[in-house]
């Protein structure tokens, strides 16, 4: 039980932390890109339909583009509250992660170690999946939704799976599988997004791509620093 207490309060601490500074970077960096994006955005739905266009579905587009039934925070106040909640939700439940890592290895792990961890945790799930399916701002093109969904997810676990046998495994055939792992899904290729126009600029979408990375990357470092310190402490309270 007190490992298991450990993992807990150690992830917590860890996560509201390391997601308060997450949800900091992403107010000064990725909202404004978001909120610039979607004034293209807004402006290419308000374009009306050209010659020989089908009225009706254009239409029913729009409305449910409009009145879908998707529920969405209003802006300010709320909107940035439950990007907080979810950024800290998010990073307590990667700690948790972390801290179960940490107690199976049944010794002390040091800040140095929690980096290495974090840093892995970004190789991950940010920059591997990035590489096929960079972060795209609203008004871009995009592929189907479960079918990116599915590739994110082997592409992340199939990561994980290569790099826990380069590091762990020291015999040539782990090296190889290892490797194999990590390049198949790109070998299998991402979803492509279908081809279209888009009024969103090709710097603000780099520029966001940019952004979202080096959050990541800093937020991983982050939060594998602060469960390494926080288990720590706790495991030899």
């Amino acid at each position: 039980m007190s490992v298991f207490r450990a993992i807990v309060f150690s992830a917590v601490l860890a996560g509201v932390v390391a997601g308060t500074v997450t949800t900091a970077m992403q107010m000064v960096g990725t909202v404004p890109l978001i909120q610039r994006a979607e004034v293209y955005e807004k402006k290419a739905d308000a374009v009306p339909a050209p010659a020989g266009h089908d009225h009706g579905n254009h239409q029913q587009a729009a409305a449910a583009h409009d009145h879908g039934g998707e529920w969405e925070p209003e802006e300010g106040l709320q909107r940035n509250a439950f990007t907080a909640g979810a950024n800290i939700l998010t990073a307590i439940g990667f700690a948790l992660l972390l801290g179960g890592i940490f107690a199976l290895r049944g010794r002390p792990v040091d800040w140095r170690e929690g980096l290495f961890w974090g840093l892995g945790g970004f190789v991950v799930f940010v920059a591997a999946p990035g590489l096929g399916l960079p972060p795209e701002v609203p008004g871009m093109p995009v592929a189907d939704l479960t079918l990116r969904q599915t590739w994110w997810i082997g592409t992340a676990g199939a990561t994980a799976a290569g790099l826990s046998l380069l590091v762990f495994r020291k015999a040539s055939w782990a090296a190889l599988l290892g490797l194999g792992l990590i390049v198949l899904p790109h070998l299998i290729g991402a979803p492509q997004a279908p081809a279209g126009h888009t009024e969103v600029p090709e710097s603000l979408s780099h520029g966001f791509v940019v952004t979202v990375v080096v959050t990541g990357l800093i937020s991983w470092a982050l939060l594998g620093v602060l469960t390494s310190i926080a288990y720590g402490r706790i495991s030899r309270a």
